[in-house]
């Protein structure tokens, strides 16, 4: 069955004009409420038509653009599934913006909010919906620019699954594995523990099942050892149950398997073969059993976290936030500019100014650009205490040498170390001012030099100090989508989460349109 049009009325009815009359603070309500049938217009509608068909049998399908503007409402107060449904019943402002005033009942379900969410997510729906906003603003200031002034940052998303050390992780895996089975069979799972030969984790703590001196290394051993045998008796155990559902069995080794994943990145045998902890962390270490893509990461050299980064790319012409990205926590920051790039594509535009920080100059949009794409970003201080730095030396671009500060010459590669020979070096008259080393002084041409030279020499004019000063615009984005989304993340995994960023997007959207002072819109504070 093909999901209705929602046709809501535009003139607001005398009951509605009550309830806007009291609306105060959250004035996004109101907002909605005269853009709805503008967001929501006939060609959008049947896009979202082909998202999402309501399966529901002998009920009326519910217009997906209702469901649509209930998650965007979502957002914005920043209430569960359960709470949404709640307020459309109990939330005259909700009521206001959905069309259903008075009314004793919400318009679907939570199964239908759950569903639509997910149909959003399989084909990129979410997406869509900061395009539309997107599309609003062009119309109201009569923008249409196929080229874009762009800034990108990104701030970090605590996760919102429980980081766990090596033993708990292991014995987290382990019960899950025999929940399910315990689940389906109907049984208590210290019953099933115990078939597995695993009782030391049918209880709520590993540690005191365990009931160890922790603060004993040979008993720390000991635990891991058990851990570990304990997880051989439950691999082997689950291999045999052939009377089981197979997709219950399967279940249950992919939690196994998760529990093998960290033991191999987190244990090593010591030379008797008893098993010992890892020194240091291994790469892209797993820190959580619930949410498998979390990562330890972190923001500055002092600022960790776990989790995730949020990426928000802001026109800096137009005000509004042209796509967004979610990494893990340990993934450079680079890395999320592929993704950004296909939104951009989708919106058919194309960047002639990046205004980035320097952990996006390694990204691909960087050393792949286009002659007519403008880099702006901070450049590293050059320093080297009281000796001569690196613009002290020439680089003869056209002939690809560098010329040191006493007339010696060589060759260069861009991405290799220059050294200098170290007969010429010291007989220098100059060898106390360019090195301290015995060896010749060394320089290291960075890959894309050219480009931090040309940032360096912008950053000494007024005008590229101005262009520098830009990117604060994009920081307070960030920070205004941190006040709604919060800083830990609201869904287990990437993609949900990305969802969830897209749709505050949305939000933040929907504030500036706000304040276009064009068509007599209604101005309402973020």
């Amino acid at each position: 069955m093909r999901p209705p049009v929602w046709n809501p009325p535009i003139e607001l009815s005398a009951s509605e004009q009550k309830i806007a009359q009291r609306i105060r603070k959250a004035k996004l309500f109101l907002f909605l409420r005269q853009v709805r049938h503008e967001l929501f217009d006939l060609e959008f509608q049947q896009k979202l038509a082909k998202v999402f068909k309501d399966s529901s049998v002998g009920l009326c399908p519910v217009a997906p653009a209702q469901i649509a503007l209930a998650i965007i409402l979502q957002a914005y107060t920043g209430v569960s599934d359960d709470e949404a449904i709640e307020a459309m019943v109990m939330d005259r402002r909700w009521q206001l913006v959905l069309d259903c005033v008075d009314s004793e009942q919400a318009p679907f379900g939570k199964g239908t909010l759950v569903r639509f969410r997910a149909a959003l997510i399989a084909c990129s729906g979410d997406r869509m919906l900061i395009e539309k906003t997107i599309e609003m603003a062009q119309m109201r200031q009569g923008y249409s620019s196929r080229t874009l002034r762009a800034a990108l940052d990104s701030s970090p998303l605590w996760g919102a699954a429980r980081v766990e050390d090596t033993y708990n992780l292991l014995g987290h895996a382990l019960r899950k594995a025999l929940n399910v089975i315990a689940r389906d069979q109907k049984q208590e799972l210290s019953t099933i523990a115990s078939l597995a030969g695993a009782d030391i984790v049918a209880g709520s703590s590993l540690k005191a099942a365990l009931d160890l001196d922790w603060d004993n290394p040979q008993q720390k051993v000991e635990a891991l050892t058990t851990i570990l045998q304990t997880l051989n008796s439950v691999e082997s155990w689950v291999k045999e149950q052939t009377d089981i559902d197979a997709k219950v069995v399967n279940q249950a080794k992919q939690s196994i398997e998760d529990a093998r994943i960290i033991e191999a990145q987190d244990t090593e045998e010591e030379s008797n073969g008893s098993p010992k902890l890892r020194k240091g962390v291994a790469p892209n270490r797993r820190i959580s059993i619930e949410d498998k893509d979390m990562r330890h990461g972190r923001k500055s050299r002092n600022q960790r976290f776990n989790g995730y980064k949020r990426h928000v790319l802001k026109d800096l012409d137009l005000g509004m936030v042209r796509a967004v990205g979610v990494t893990c926590a340990n993934q450079p920051e680079a890395e999320v500019t592929q993704a950004i790039e296909i939104d951009l594509k989708n919106q058919k535009v194309k960047l002639k100014q990046l205004q980035i920080d320097r952990a996006y100059l390694t990204s691909h949009l960087v050393k792949e650009r286009d002659s007519d794409l403008t880099i702006v970003c901070k450049s590293w201080r050059v320093q080297n205490g009281k000796l001569f730095d690196k613009t002290s030396f020439i680089l003869d671009w056209e002939n690809a040498k560098i010329l040191c500060p006493n007339g010696i010459s060589l060759p260069f590669v861009q991405g290799q170390v220059i050294h200098f020979p170290k007969s010429e070096c010291n007989i220098c008259p100059l060898h106390s001012q360019c090195t301290n080393s015995k060896n010749g002084r060394s320089v290291s041409i960075h890959a894309d030099e050219l480009l931090l030279k040309e940032l360096k020499e912008r950053q000494n004019t007024a005008q590229g100090r101005a262009q520098l000063r830009e990117r604060v615009s994009v920081e307070h984005c960030l920070a205004k989508i941190g006040q709604w989304q919060g800083d830990e993340a609201r869904y287990i995994g990437l993609r949900k989460n990305l969802f969830d960023l897209r749709r505050i997007a949305v939000v933040h959207n929907l504030h500036v349109l706000a304040q276009m002072p064009l068509m007599n819109l209604i101005e309402i504070s973020a």
